[in-house]
């Protein structure tokens, strides 16, 4: 069993900022077009998951203050949260499976834009999930759930014994000598809770996968261009349906899994979908994994084999991430859901300040740059962002000028400090809040809690800042004027 590196703590040191006159002068501030992506600086804040929606997937006045605080910051991009494609209940994330939800989005829009004083462009980041269910209790899970099969009665020594028997039988058994009579998927659906795979052909609502997404995504996306969003994000990348399908794990025997050649098939048919729903105009890309970091899953060549194949198809923009795998992930507790960034694929994507002697910082850039090599060796030049432990603008123009990556996302640095990129552009980066990698943020997520920060979660705001029931506050972060 993986267990996070215990061996060395780091700190955050984002170096010596540049003077304005200097930020003015550099890559990072420098606009970026290719086609119809178009960016007033090279700065992208990547979708994150705060949980201030509805339970039935509307915008509050919470969502539109994270946004807005976002958008104060001026990045070049700013990428709305993983918004589920179906009219399906998914707890307080936002939804765009109906045109209900065009509304409260373009309202968004609308303060994102007034908020950045029209730099930002807005994309958002849509979503498809296989269902996964939580841990079940021992005693119900064999009571109500377990399937008694004839195979299972030979395992157990018992093949004329009634059902009832059998569930007694198991549940007197130590959890050894249980896991070891239990088929995989069954002892995974009881120590794990279930989870659906791309490659439960049984299904047929798994089956019917590649005649579904499609227009699904191409729905989605046309509401997204309804709701004034400025383009789309395809998530193809961590826990979720469509990197299922990049997946070297995906051995699918419909035509869509097994060979790369195969597995990229439903991505592109996807995206294809989307551009004819949106027009050549509108900007479609996607973020995908630049290694899956689990045994056996897909590597840094299959992503750069996907990269070129997405800029071949005309994206307009290729986003990496890497890990966040629900495969490695950490038991759960009775009753709670597996999370997928809680074993080494998970502290891939979310490395924390206590790390190996590679350290938390960057771990995406040389994968990254792998993957734009490809692209460019391919002859594209498809703008290709890079996210991961990127926190300061020594940092960040490096990149840029070592040619790895085109644009530089930054997560848990924005969400610290909103405004860390108009800070550094204005010449005032000693001002700037610097993430320490806790990964504070990331445990409320895992409890699904509204997401904050632990460097301004308990600041003292004006007695009528209005707060949640627990007592935290609605807005994010202390104000900064210019």
């Amino acid at each position: 069993m993986w267990k996070p590196p215990q061996k060395i703590q780091f700190q955050a040191d984002p170096g010596p900022s540049p003077t304005e006159a200097e930020a003015a002068g550099s890559l990072l501030f420098s606009p970026i077009r290719h086609g119809c992506f178009a960016l007033e600086t090279r700065t992208w804040i990547p979708a994150m998951v705060p949980w201030r929606a509805t339970n039935e997937g509307e915008v509050t006045r919470d969502v539109l203050d994270w946004y807005e605080a976002m958008a104060k910051g001026r990045p070049g991009g700013l990428v709305l949260e993983a918004t589920g494609i179906r009219d399906v209940p998914s707890g307080p994330l936002l939804r765009i499976g109906h045109d209900r939800f065009i509304p409260g989005l373009k309202e968004l829009s609308s303060r994102v834009r007034e908020a950045s004083n029209g730099e930002t462009k807005l994309f958002i980041q849509l979503i498809d999930f296989l269902a996964i269910k939580r841990r079940p209790d021992k005693e119900k899970f064999i009571r109500r759930f377990l399937a008694v099969t004839d195979d299972l009665r030979s395992r157990i020594g018992g093949s004329e014994w009634p059902d009832d028997k059998v569930r007694d039988h198991l549940l007197e058994m130590p959890d050894e000598d249980l896991d070891a009579v239990l088929d995989e998927r069954t002892r995974e659906s009881l120590r794990m809770g279930y989870r659906e795979r791309v490659t439960d052909m049984d299904l047929p609502h798994i089956a019917d996968l590649p005649t579904v997404l499609p227009d699904l995504f191409a729905l989605a996306a046309q509401r997204a261009k309804a709701a004034d969003i400025d383009g789309v994000e395809l998530h193809y990348a961590h826990a979720y349906t469509m990197a299922s399908f990049l997946s070297a794990k995906n051995t699918r025997e419909d035509g869509y899994g097994g060979s790369r050649e195969n597995r990229v098939r439903l991505p592109l048919e996807v995206f294809r979908a989307v551009r004819d729903a949106v027009g050549e105009d509108y900007p479609v890309g996607c973020r995908f994994l630049a290694d899956e970091c689990i045994d056996g899953g897909g590597t840094v060549e299959d992503a750069a084999y996907f990269g070129t194949e997405f800029a071949r198809a005309g994206m307009d923009f290729l986003s990496t991430s890497r890990g966040g795998k629900f495969d490695d992930a950490k038991q759960p507790g009775v009753g709670q859901a597996a999370y997928p960034y809680t074993g080494r694929s998970g502290y891939e994507c979310m490395p924390q300040y206590i790390s190996d002697a590679f350290g938390p910082f960057g771990r995406n850039i040389e994968p990254t740059a792998a993957v734009r090599d490809a692209v460019r060796a391919a002859g594209f030049e498809t703008p290709v962002i890079v996210t991961g432990g990127i926190h300061g603008f020594r940092q960040a123009e490096d990149i840029l000028q070592a040619g790895k990556a085109d644009v530089i996302g930054s997560a848990r640095q924005a969400l610290a400090d909103p405004v860390w990129f108009r800070k550094v552009r204005l010449g005032r980066g000693n001002e700037v809040r610097v993430c320490e990698y806790t990964n504070y943020c990331e445990g409320l997520d895992q409890k699904h809690k509204m997401v904050t920060c632990k460097l301004w979660d308990r600041i003292d705001l004006e007695p009528d800042t209005p707060r949640t029931p627990d007592g935290k506050r609605r807005t994010i972060a202390p104000a900064w004027e210019e």
